[in-house]
This record gives structure tokens, sequence and C-alpha cells, in this order.
């Protein structure tokens, strides 16, 4: 086990009381080897004054906000759990200038899930990471947003901003509403840039959408989400990354698979964007409930651009549903198209609420030549199903 500042003695525990400035987060708390009934216990929480290392063969319990602010680094090693307490406030959230080193394995994933012993979605917040990418809900340079959970700056202009790396990570039980307009996600990318790593990345039994991106550059692959109670899949605010490999599944309750909007309408103060979310998206499946009880699979709307390719969609009433008038200039002016796709239990394949004139062939190409994700080559051994 490496030690630091953090790491206290057998048995001993120690409270550092640092100054939080708005985040509203407990002050630090590291209770290390806590108890003879767990002599392996640590908990964790608040805003670090230095980096800090989660070790393997280690279970960690977050008891409050741990947040990572500019200048520090969290580490966390391959097959690090760490158990959540109940609560929308009990979250991990990288800043900007912040960074985040969690590489597990494919046979020692790293696991953030909810410390209920009968765990439900919603149960906890998540993980988020805010970056200096640019974004178009702010206008000029390196002006920022903040963040609908804990009021944190994210934005700017450095498309390659580096937030550090994600791979073979599982976020369970998440999504814990702080009201209703303000919502955690498992996996919440804000303005993250694409020098980040996110890579073997899974989102289960969430309360609310599985991996959302606001804005940003960051591209991520072999994505798993299953059974998100919302969107399985979400951008807003210009995001503009691509997402290989990646898989989608519905369980009993759930909204979309995937929901891109090309700006925020949560925030609505801009409609008319610098530039619009476009992101590329390749080996794509959403299995759905069957068509007789689903809805979308995707819904594409406030104009926002998509390239998708290699697609396979099972059981919905709809394939593709586009909104709006931007969304239909999109098609127009050909940014945004789907490629090789097949269509499994699909009552309509594409639904045009844009006002723009375009048929189904304008968009779609490629029918029955996708064979999407191939989850199970990738899969084995982090993920949960």
């Amino acid at each position: 086990m490496k030690t630091n500042k953090f790491l206290l003695s057998l048995f001993a525990v120690a409270t550092l009381f640092v100054g939080c400035a708005d985040d509203d987060t407990a002050d630090v708390t590291i209770n290390q080897n806590g108890g003879v009934t767990n002599p392996t216990s640590n908990v964790i929480g608040g805003t670090l004054t230095e980096d800090l290392t989660l070790s393997t063969g280690t279970e960690y319990s977050l008891e409050s906000a741990l947040i990572v602010p500019e200048g520090f680094t969290l580490t966390v090693e391959p097959g690090v759990v760490v158990k959540a307490a109940s609560g929308s406030d009990v979250y991990i959230a990288v800043l900007q200038d912040g960074t985040i080193n969690a590489e597990g394995t494919s046979s020692n994933p790293i696991v953030f899930t909810s410390a209920d012993s009968t765990p439900n979605p919603g149960d906890w917040g998540g993980l988020i990471i805010l970056g200096r990418a640019p974004i178009n809900s702010v206008v000029g340079g390196d002006a920022t947003s903040t963040s609908e959970i804990g009021g944190l700056p994210y934005g700017g202009s450095v498309a390659n901003d580096n937030s550090g790396i994600l791979r073979y990570v599982r976020i369970e039980y998440s999504g814990g509403a702080a009201d209703a307009a303000s919502e955690n996600n498992g996996f919440s990318f804000y303005a993250v840039g694409n020098g980040t790593t996110i890579e073997y990345i899974q989102a289960f039994e969430g309360a609310d959408d599985g991996v959302e991106f606001f804005g940003g550059t960051v591209d991520a692959s072999f994505v798993s989400v299953i059974g998100a109670q919302d969107d399985s899949v979400d951008w807003t605010e210009g995001y503009t990354g691509s997402l290989t490999n990646v898989y989608i599944e519905h369980r009993q309750i759930h909204d979309k698979g995937i929901e891109g909007d090309g700006f925020n309408t949560d925030i609505g103060n801009n409609s008319s964007p610098v530039f619009w979310s476009a992101p590329t998206i390749a080996n794509l499946t959403i299995n759905g409930l069957g068509s007789s009880n689903e809805n979308e699979a995707v819904r594409l709307r406030a104009g926002t651009r998509a390239v998708i390719s290699n697609v396979l969609l099972q059981g919905f009433t709809e394939g593709f549903d586009l909104d709006d008038t931007e969304t239909g200039n999109g098609v127009l002016a050909g940014e945004t198209s789907i490629t090789d796709i097949t269509f499994d239990d699909v009552t309509l394949n594409l639904k045009n609420d844009t006002g723009a004139a375009f048929d189904e062939s304008d968009v779609i190409s490629g029918v029955n030549n996708g064979v999407g994700a191939d989850y199970a080559s990738w899969s084995a051994g982090w993920t949960r199903d």
C-alpha cells in the first residue's frame, strides 16, 4: 500500500480541516484502517490538498463529495472498490486542471458503487470531470459555464485539454437527483478535452443518464451503458468528439438510447451557437425491449449534427427521431448521416419532425449491413450484465 499524508496508522482517525471555497463540500476526512471489524476501511471525502492514491487491495468509503482541484491528482489503482454513501451530494468531481488517473484492467476493474446493502439506481451521485475544451453555451475565449451539480466551472478554448485517464472503470447505481433540474449521471464530462483518455467504461443501473457530454472534444471508446433510467448516452453544448464501440441495453425503466442536442435546451440561451454538436459514432448497438414497448432508439434535436456508422438497433417503435429545423438543416447540408445499419424489430426506421424536406434514403444508407459493437469481444471480465 502506498503511503502519504492521508494514510494514518492502525486504528487512527484523523480529520484534516481544509478551506473549501464554494463547492459546499465537507472537510477532508480520511479514516485509514478504521477498526477491528473492517481493518481495511478507508473513509474519503472533501477537497484534496495534495495528491491522493487509492491503493489496490483496499476498499474505500465515500462519505461526501470528493473534490480534486487544480494542480492535484487522484490516482486509482486496479481493483479498487469505492462504496458511496447515499445522497446526491456524494460524488467525485475533478475540477479544471485537476487530474484523475484511474487505470484498471479487464480482469481487475475499478468500481465505484453504492454502499447500500440492497443498492438501487440513484443511491449516490457519480463521476464528474470538468475541463477547458470548447462549449457553445458561452461565447468568448476562456469563458465558462457552471455544472448542474456543485455549480462548478467548465469550458474554454483548449481542445486538447487533458484531465487524465479512465480505463476499465465501472460506475454503479448512480444518478441521485439534487432537484428536478439537477441530476447526476454515471459519467458527466463537462468540456473535457481530447488529451484525456476514456476507454472501457461502464455505467450500470443509473437513475439518470449513463454517460453525458456537455461540450468538449474528448473521444471515448468501448462504452457500455446498461439499465440507465434516462438517456443512456447524451450530448449537448457543442460536443464534437468521437464515440467508438458503444453498447447500450435497456431495462424496465428507461428513456432513449441516445439523445443528442446541438445546444443545451435547459439553458435556452443559445439557439444559434457559433458551432453545433457534431460527434462521430462508429460501431453502435442499442438493445431495446421490443417494438411494442419502446419509443425512439435515437433522438437527434436542437440542431445537432452526427455521422453514425455500423449500427445495430433492436426492439424499438422508432429507430431515429429527428426534431427541430436546424437538425433538418444539418441533414440537408450533408452533415448528418447514418451508414451501414441493421434494424431488428423496429417499426419505423426514421421519423422526420424537422420540417425539412428529405426522405429516409437521404439520411440512411447500407440498410442490413450493420453489425454493431461486437460487445462480446471486449466486455468480458470488467462489465456487469
